[in-house]
């Protein structure tokens, strides 16, 4: 049996040589690095930024230069929509836009929309637009949406209309070749369509009334066509099962055949309840093989610059891991990729990883953290390499030749 669990974006570069991880109190957390062996994780390749849809991919053994179809189709999936060969499909993001004139006039001014919760009856309108295809629109978590359109000759290859910075105004979906042009020509009339609908609406007209923005645009970005991906139970001949109540990697668990949990309570930001989460996973591992345990909120306080605030939710987090100090099973321990604070933004820096297991060779490492990491037994390995190694020391591996 094994559990791998995954602090998104838990790793920082240091300001005034501190992260929030280094300095946080985390004594189940350094338990499993003492108990275990250690290293840093590039989850793609060295220098390479991952998103968290890749190298989510890449630590189940999935290469994403050969399996990723984009983020769009893989949060739709998550979000429970069946994505379909030849749909196209898009994240999205409820924004805050400014100006005068049409949609592409005017500037963003926020990308979040204030982080907006609810946007249930938002949805709920846009779902009345007319397009000359047909389109399904689901809530993700938070701010975020899912965008699928299916009809004859749709191409995923156009451009994102979220301009990605504030201040810069939105963009226009651009065909990169000319049987893209379709697909930008209808993706920029439901963009129109959806800025009239929600600029009207009125829980619109109540959040400026209070002074909160107004959720009065969707940014499409990440478009994608679903491919063909054996499920992790095909190439392992393991029953996989994920944890998580993002929808961008209840996606990748959904597209790669697990089974998909969210407890009661969980939320994928830093109200989540770990207890639940954690209580799932002890309770899911004695049913599964392997179980991917996901925890999101470091990632977003990563992205919102909050050091204190990223610190206090590893503190959260680990005072329910001592459940899983008493327990036999394999535990990998590490994250998806960095967001340093001081970055807001993915990085490429490496990613601490503490495995525990009996018969692994201990190392001298004692804490868990990117500071020490490094000084382990395990030294510096890829994302595609994490699974053999996993599969190696539970005796479940072949062997390769001879």
């Amino acid at each position: 049996m094994i559990l791998i669990l995954i602090i998104d974006g838990a790793p920082d570069r240091p300001i005034r040589g501190k992260t929030p991880l280094s300095v946080a109190r985390k004594p189940n957390l350094d338990s499993i690095a003492d108990l275990g062996i250690n290293g840093i994780m590039d989850t793609i390749a060295p220098g390479i930024r991952p998103g968290s849809d890749t190298s989510h991919l890449a630590i189940l053994g999935y290469d994403p230069y050969k399996f990723y179809c984009g983020r769009g189709p893989i949060e739709a999936a998550g979000i429970g929509i069946d994505v379909k060969p030849g749909d196209v499909a898009f994240r999205a993001n409820f924004a805050t836009v400014e100006g005068k004139g049409r949609i592409f006039d005017k500037k963003v001014v926020d990308r979040r929309a204030g982080r907006i919760e609810n946007t249930d009856e938002l949805i709920k309108a846009l779902r009345e637009i007319d397009l000359p295809v047909e389109f399904f629109i689901e809530k993700a978590t938070g701010h975020r949406a899912a965008v699928v359109f299916r009809g004859e000759d749709l191409s995923a290859e156009v451009g994102d209309t979220d301009p990605k910075k504030t201040g810069e105004k939105v963009k226009r979906c651009e065909a990169f070749n000319y049987k893209a042009k379709k697909m930008a020509e209808i993706v920029n009339e439901f963009m129109e369509k959806a800025h009239d609908v929600l600029e009207k609406h009125p829980i619109n007209v109540e959040r400026e009334k209070k002074g909160l923005p107004k959720a009065n645009a969707l940014l499409l970005r990440g478009a994608g066509s679903m491919v063909k991906i054996p499920s992790f139970e095909e190439r392992y001949g393991l029953k996989l099962s994920v944890i998580s109540a993002t929808a961008l990697i209840k996606g990748v668990g959904v597209v790669v055949g697990a089974k998909v949990l969210t407890p009661k309570g969980a939320t994928g930001n830093k109200f989540t309840d770990v207890k639940a989460k954690v209580d799932e996973a002890l309770s899911e591992i004695k049913r599964s093989d392997v179980v991917l345990l996901h925890f999101k909120a470091t990632d977003e306080l990563g992205h919102d610059g909050d050091f204190e605030g990223k610190k206090e939710f590893i503190e959260k987090l680990d005072r329910e891991l001592w459940k899983f100090l008493e327990k036999d099973f394999c535990l990998v321990v590490t994250s998806d990729h960095s967001t340093p604070v001081s970055v807001r933004e993915h990085t490429a820096d490496p990613v601490p990883i503490a495995i525990k297991f009996e018969g692994v060779r201990r190392d001298e490492v004692r804490v868990f953290s990117e500071f020490e990491a490094y000084k382990g037994g395990l030294c510096r390995i890829k994302g595609l390499d994490l699974i053999n190694l996993l599969l190696d020391l539970t005796d479940l591996a072949e062997k390769f030749g001879a």
